[in-house]
């Protein structure tokens, strides 16, 4: 059974799944879709070519699929894409994409969005990501699964935070940051692995050693760092999470990587 709030306007052309509770004050436009059991609870707004998945609760004064904060922007018809299963906490804002980028803004599943988190627009966000309190990613940013963006830090444009990283509070991201690190500091820099994430996710004590000692590798000051990278590779082939830091770096190899600090 769908409930709208008197209060609320939901344009024609919206489609609704089922249960999905639209509370007072409330808008949705007409190219919005919201998958079953979607609960906006008061004073959201969902505008422009916007799909929300099943199950995301959304809270008051929450802004998704706004048109994108671009210059170049002229009206295209572009889109925010939300998956299933999302908390999407007080003033979170998530744009549309833009039509020189991805077009679409893609936002992943049973992921957290805490009080005034932003995603801009062509950002790809994966699953089980966590954005607290004022966390914003720039344009075309990626963030991978089961990432981490404590309060008040920020990713500058097109970056890539790996799966299992964690970004501290009030850090300035200006550089890609590999999978499975903790980055703290503005501007960020390499504090060593997310030991607190690897252990809350199961990852046994052996494959948190290799990454360790595959870390101290990538990571010391002898010679250069793509020889460094080399070595890493050639001594921890056999781990699949060290060479999924390898081939997250290898990807992109034009491109800076967070490092630790060094002592002047």
């Amino acid at each position: 059974m769908i409930r709208v709030h008197a209060t609320a306007i939901v344009t024609p052309g919206a489609e609704l799944g089922d249960d999905v509770e639209i509370g007072p004050y409330c808008i949705v436009g007409a190219d919005v879709r919201l998958g079953a059991r979607v609960r906006l609870r008061s004073h959201v707004v969902v505008e422009g070519h916007t799909e929300i998945g099943e199950d995301c609760e959304i809270y008051p004064f929450a802004s998704l699929g706004a048109a994108p904060q671009h210059s170049s922007y002229k009206g295209e018809q572009t889109r925010l894409i939300v998956g299933a299963r999302n908390l999407i906490r007080e003033q979170v804002t998530m744009h549309a994409g833009t039509a020189i980028g991805r077009g679409v803004t893609r936002v992943g599943s049973d992921g957290l969005f805490y009080v005034g988190a932003h995603v801009a627009h062509d950002c790809v966000v994966g699953d089980h990501v966590v954005m607290t309190n004022a966390a914003t990613i720039a344009g075309h940013v990626i963030i991978q699964d089961h990432a981490i963006l404590g309060g008040l830090s920020a990713v500058a444009q097109y970056l890539r935070v790996g799966r299992h990283a964690f970004v501290g509070g009030m850090a300035g991201v200006n550089h890609d940051v590999i999978p499975f690190g903790s980055v703290w500091g503005n501007h960020a820099h390499m504090e060593g692995l997310n030991l607190v994430g690897l252990k809350r996710r199961g990852f046994p004590r052996e494959t948190v050693n290799t990454l360790r000692a595959a870390y101290r590798l990538l990571f010391a000051e002898e010679g250069t760092f793509q020889e460094r990278v080399e070595d890493t590779a050639a001594a921890y082939g056999g781990s699949p999470e060290v060479m999924e830091v390898i081939d997250f770096i290898r990807a992109e190899e034009g491109r800076p990587i967070t490092m630790p600090a060094r002592e002047l």
